[in-house]
């Protein structure tokens, strides 16, 4: 008889590729950083004299005028979320529920906002650092280094995990936040006392039209989108956050509450410390002169402080939602698969981070190096409001279209899933077309621009990477 040895066969243990960090922070921090992302000291300190002047001192109600679209949007992040988690949100949501090809111009405009946004605040960074130590801001290289520097250093964080990211923003955030708030009480208080140089508060800065009805209300409501948009950085991060399907949308919804609010009262509070001609006059530093007229040298360094821990807040917050979009991205190879990798000791998209922050040095050098470039870019820090505004729409229309069994089930699923977003999206259509007919010549070029190099890409993904993406099925909510 013939005696069979069977050998077994070694045993595989299959390796599972590395995921993002579930759980890893709450409801709270992640509030924080939808908020950082908007950075709303730097949002003022640009918008200040813009919207004192446009809206005729009118400027609290032309704010929470916007964020009531805001808002709206805001809980259409939050209806998609519970949907679908994922770091790719609006160019997954509308890759699955209109189409993918416009899913994927929509991802386009999400990281070409936040790019364009995050270099626009480093190269006001240094700026800030120095007049907090008296150096001459006008000083190239000090700017360049401190710019790289902390682009650098925050690189280390967002690679290092979202856990230490988000303590970061926090201990960064009430730093912030109290600096502000303090100062526009003692602004308001300053002002109402009438005091030597200050504009007195009436009535009229309570309306919708200023002072005498010569605000502008489409002028203010462009600003005002500017200063709101950033936000949606919540859901981001959904992955890591606890209770991943619930908690990013509630955080963005909260996030925007708390930044009409802050907005509001800084704009109101600071706006009148000192005369508008004044105020026009030093528009390109006024949170600082403003503290300067508050405080004398000592407050303006305070608020110097305060401007840059917004930038540096809100360059941290940029790195880690633009690596997570990429890594959303690049998980359906509509981007290099590479930059979907996730390292498995810090749990994070470390490739892609790299990316992003060698992207942000190397533009920020180019910026501060080049006159001219710097003009050409300029342009495009000019219309970023423009592109958030662009991709909110299209998360709006893709909320409706996956809810759409639901509008037609009951009235208030009709008014909250049709109604409300619908209307939301036509505001910001309409703040879309006014940029546009309102933009020179040059800012309209960069629009189309950024749009035709997203259309080159989405070429590549669909006949060199061929992403199956572009074959993905429409999906609908039940009744």
């Amino acid at each position: 008889m013939t005696e069979r040895f069977m050998t077994a066969a070694p045993e595989t243990t299959q390796v599972l590729p590395a995921r993002l960090e579930p759980d890893a922070i709450g409801a709270a921090q992640d509030t924080i950083i939808g908020m950082a992302n908007s950075a709303p000291t730097v949002a003022i300190g640009l918008s200040l004299a813009g919207l004192a002047a446009a809206a005729a001192y009118g400027s609290g109600p032309v704010i929470i005028l916007c964020g009531i679209p805001m808002l709206v949007i805001a809980n259409a992040y939050r209806r998609l979320n519970l949907w679908s988690a994922n770091c790719g949100a609006s160019f997954e949501w509308v890759g699955r529920a209109i189409d993918p090809y416009l899913g994927f111009l929509t991802g386009w405009l999400m990281i070409a906002a936040s790019l364009i946004a995050a270099v626009a605040g480093v190269v006001v960074l240094a700026p800030s650092v120095l007049a907090i130590f008296g150096g001459s801001a006008l000083s190239t290289w000090p700017n360049i280094f401190i710019s790289t520097a902390v682009i650098v250093v925050l690189l280390v964080i967002a690679v290092a995990g979202i856990r230490l990211t988000a303590r970061t923003q926090v201990a960064m955030g009430v730093i912030e936040y109290a600096i502000l708030i303090g100062f526009s009480i003692w602004g308001l208080v300053f002002a109402l006392g009438h005091h030597h140089g200050s504009f007195p508060i009436t009535r009229d800065w309570f309306n919708l039209g200023g002072i005498g009805g010569q605000g502008s209300l489409a002028s203010g409501l462009l600003i005002a989108v500017f200063m709101l948009a950033g936000w949606d950085a919540t859901v981001y991060v959904n992955e890591e956050v606890k209770h991943r399907r619930h908690n990013p949308g509630k955080a963005a919804v909260i996030a925007v509450a708390l930044l009409i609010a802050i907005y509001t009262f800084s704009q109101v509070g600071l706006q009148g410390v000192v005369s508008p001609a004044k105020l026009q006059a030093n528009s390109s530093s006024v949170l600082v002169y403003v503290a300067q007229a508050l405080g004398g040298g000592p407050a303006a360094k305070v608020m110097a402080l305060a401007l840059a821990l917004s930038v540096i807040a809100s360059t941290g917050v940029s790195i880690v939602i633009l690596a997570r979009m990429i890594y959303g991205m690049a998980s359906h190879r509509v981007l290099p698969s590479i930059l979907g990798n996730v390292s498995p000791r810090f749990a994070t998209p470390a490739i892609a981070s790299v990316v992003v922050g060698v992207v942000l040095v190397a533009v920020t050098w180019i910026y501060l190096l080049s006159g001219s470039i710097a003009n050409a870019f300029t342009q495009l820090i000019d219309v970023t409001g423009v592109l958030y505004a662009s991709f909110y729409i299209l998360t709006a229309f893709s909320a409706i279209v996956y809810y759409r069994r639901r509008i037609f089930s009951n009235a208030w699923d009709a008014v909250l899933v049709g109604i409300l977003p619908l209307a939301a999206a036509g505001f910001l259509v309409w703040i879309v077309i006014r940029s546009w007919q309102n933009a020179p010549g040059s800012q309209r070029w960069s629009l189309f621009g950024i749009v035709m190099a997203g259309v080159a890409l989405m070429l590549v993904a669909r006949y060199i990477l061929r992403s199956p993406f572009f074959r993905i099925p429409r999906e609908s909510a039940p009744r």
